[in-house]
């Protein structure tokens, strides 16, 4: 069931898979996931069938959600509601638990549960209408009534789901090493961006327990299920609150597509107003306004605003790899490569490990360079240990596609509509993939048979989800 709906949040215009936010979801993700499996109330890795993917939707409101299969959506709202990484994992660890505790299955089995007595009670109303005129009325009453006591059973459930979820993610999130007063003050943030949308429904008509109910659980909770020494533990955040508001900015500007209110931004960066604000929020401010730069396609003003977000976060390492990655994005979009690949050396002492930006970033900067080969080696090492990446597929492609490798480009086209759970697309790719191998097109290099036993194989085994996904349609 997860596999097909998100097969159309994949094609939904306001699906964004933005690399910088979603490297910054996913450290926030990845702990608390780690903390749901040591508890018990995730599977281990190797046993779990779970996806575990999150997708970013470029949408204003304050709000994520959990789908069967171990699919969360999160709004780009949410993350420019919050200003902690506390605040963000209270909210991943509510949805996490939302699957673990398998909600949407138990909501469904206590639908059909319902439905007998629900269609008696109908069938009863019914009867009695039949019998004359004059039992109309409590006909009715009886068929209404059948019909608002399941559905306040349904909210009732609901909200004890919520609750659930409340309780187990509160457990999870302290696991993970974050700060249990994250919840709170999340909870305080979703009460502020409620009252611009609350329909003023009385609490036994609402899907969700009070807002305030749920600050008063967790402050009751910080005292008892959070001794001192699990909040001594917390995972020391070396970003503080820098990295957090400098991908708030960001998403403020991704979810603000008017170029009237992007503009606004260049207001709130001039020198004279930074100056009353804190140095985190002003580095904030000056990121938020070199992207809307970058969005409006205003490459003079972009450039010179990034030297003043470079100069502001260079004393907080964790900002000043943000301030990079976000150079070297805008000097790949006005053709600087040298540019960007300067400020994508890695510093010494950094880890050997690139994070997912610095990596993909630094192969499409290869690729620009006219070093594809290079980008191909650096992709494939990348996509033995994050099979499921989808941007590294995309920039597989593009490499293969420069060094001329016709066949290899298009099935790195079919897996990433494989990945996007489209089996119809993925089939189609892979069998284009093979027209071009039988007409002998793979490139300099000539025939690749490991390339095209793989591509066999893929091929038989898409046709079957092909299959499947048209019975289900």
């Amino acid at each position: 069931m997860g596999d097909s709906i998100v097969r159309y949040l994949y094609r939904d215009p306001d699906y964004l898979p933005d690399l910088v936010l979603m490297h910054y979801v996913e450290s926030i993700w990845q702990p608390l996931l780690a903390a749901a499996r040591q508890r018990g109330e995730a599977l281990p890795a190797d046993e779990d069938l779970n996806a575990w993917v999150i997708l970013l939707a470029r949408d204003r409101t304050v709000n994520a959600f959990a789908l069967p299969g171990g699919y969360m959506g999160l709004h780009l709202g949410l993350i420019a509601a919050t200003q902690t990484r506390a605040e963000l994992a209270s909210v991943l660890a509510h949805e996490l638990s939302h699957v673990t505790q398998r909600h949407i299955a138990r909501n469904m089995n206590r639908q059909n549960g319902m439905a007998p007595w629900l269609m008696g009670a109908l069938v009863l109303g019914m009867l009695a209408a039949s019998k004359g005129a004059d039992n109309a009325q409590g006909a009715n009453a009886a068929i209404v009534g059948s019909q608002a006591l399941a559905a306040q059973s349904q909210l009732n459930y609901s909200r004890d789901m919520e609750r659930e979820a409340d309780r187990i993610g509160f457990a999870v999130l302290g696991e993970a090493g974050f700060s249990p007063q994250g919840f709170v003050d999340m909870f305080a943030v979703l009460q502020q961006s409620g009252r611009l949308s609350d329909g003023g429904a009385f609490p036994y008509l609402r899907s969700h327990p009070l807002t305030t109910e749920r600050i008063a659980d967790m402050q009751s909770r910080i005292g008892i299920d959070a001794p001192a020494q699990q909040i001594s533990r917390q995972t020391p955040d070396p970003a503080a609150d820098w990295v957090p508001r400098l991908m708030a900015a960001r998403a403020r500007v991704l979810m603000q597509p008017d170029p009237q209110i992007l503009a606004v931004w260049f207001a709130q960066a001039k020198e004279e107003a930074l100056q009353k604000q804190p140095d985190a929020q002003q580095a904030a401010v000056l990121y938020g306004a070199t992207l809307a730069a970058m969005q409006l396609r205003d490459w003079p003003q972009a450039v010179a605003l990034f030297p003043r977000l470079y100069e502001r976060c260079h004393s907080n390492p964790a900002a000043w790899e943000q301030a990079r990655w976000l150079g070297a994005e805008l000097a790949l979009a006005v053709g600087d490569t040298a540019r960007a690949r300067s400020l994508l050396a890695a510093p010494a002492g950094t880890r050997t490990v690139p994070a997912r930006p610095q990596a993909l970033l630094s192969a499409q900067t290869l690729i620009r360079t006219g070093q594809p080969a290079q980008a191909l080696g650096d992709l494939r090492a990348w996509l033995v240990d994050h099979p499921r990446d989808t941007e590294a597929w995309r920039q597989l492609s593009q490499a293969h596609a420069a060094l001329g490798n016709q066949v290899a480009a298009v099935r790195a086209e079919g897996e990433i509509s494989a990945l996007e759970q489209d089996a119809v697309a993925a089939l189609d790719r892979m069998r284009a993939a093979q027209d071009l191998a039988r007409a002998g097109k793979w490139g300099p290099r000539g025939p690749d048979y490991v390339e095209a036993s793989i591509l066999d194989s893929r091929t038989r085994e898409l046709g079957v989800l092909a299959r499947q996904q048209a019975l289900e349609r």
